[in-house]
């Protein structure tokens, strides 16, 4: 049985897990070794499993303890060549990321102990940005959080997966009313910033199909969205596109703590 769940979700700090029994993985690292310990401890995950971490891009909220897992857990690290080097330059990652880099080839897979990886490229404004779609134990898993807007790529992964985890950053009009600069405001909207609960019920539209069974929002804005908001959206899209009720598993990920684990 395969499970799911989020260490964290948002810019607080990113941090998800997926496995089974017997192999794992981390996606991202923004939350303390603490705190990760102490929420697999919990849900009986066994750390020597995972077999590695996988990196989004390197803001900081996805990268912050990245040093310490190498330092202490001492688990691969996987991302592109592009933010590998990012890594190696980053005052929190550098002294410790080149012993642990691997790196993952564009276009093709990467079996991480029993567990394929393939990236994708998003647009965010960090040095790169990637979503993964990962294939465990012929579940078809893909994540793609501070995506600018859907690309025609990241949709082509999303409309085969059985798993989807996507951003559903912001409500447009808690966003333009809010307290936020202008300047912060344009970063956001303008393609290479957050999705916006909007933008990420037409994404579901256009990717929803029979296999699809979970799909997690995630990275929801403190001030600028709520997950009754959130989930309203992307609910009303899916029903919008003929998906049957009850089919589909949708959750909105709590921003600052874990969530409840989800069997896949």
């Amino acid at each position: 049985m395969l499970r799911f769940f989020s260490l964290s979700s948002g810019s607080c700090g990113n941090c998800y897990y997926l496995g089974s029994r017997e192999k794992g993985i981390l996606i991202d690292a923004g939350v303390s070794l603490k705190q990760l310990k102490k929420v697999l401890q919990a849900n009986e995950v066994d750390i020597g499993t995972i077999g590695g971490v996988l990196i989004t891009h390197d803001h900081l909220d996805h990268i912050r303890f990245l040093g310490t897992f190498c330092k202490k857990l001492q688990k691969p690290v996987y991302t592109t060549g592009m933010i590998s080097q990012a890594l190696r330059r980053h005052s929190f990652t550098s002294a410790f990321i080149p012993a642990y880099s691997h790196v993952i080839p564009e276009g093709t897979e990467t079996d991480i102990s029993g567990i394929s990886v393939r990236f994708f490229e998003v647009p965010h404004d960090a040095t790169q940005t990637v979503g993964y779609a990962i294939t465990i134990d012929g579940h078809r898993f893909v994540i793609m959080t501070d995506i600018g807007r859907m690309t025609d790529e990241a949709a082509g992964y999303a409309s085969q997966a059985d798993t989807l985890v996507i951003e559903s950053n912001y409500d447009i009009d808690m966003l333009m009313a809010g307290p936020y600069t202008y300047e912060l405001k344009m970063r956001i909207v303008q393609g290479c910033g957050h999705l916006s609960n909007d933008e990420c019920a037409a994404a579901l539209k256009r990717v929803a199909h029979s296999g699809l069974k979970n799909i997690f929002l995630c990275h929801l804005s403190e001030n600028n969205n709520t997950p009754e908001k959130a989930f309203a959206a992307s609910s009303a899209a899916l029903s919008e596109a003929g998906v049957p009720k009850g089919s589909v598993q949708l959750r909105c990920l709590p921003r600052s703590y874990p969530s409840p684990v989800f069997y896949l």
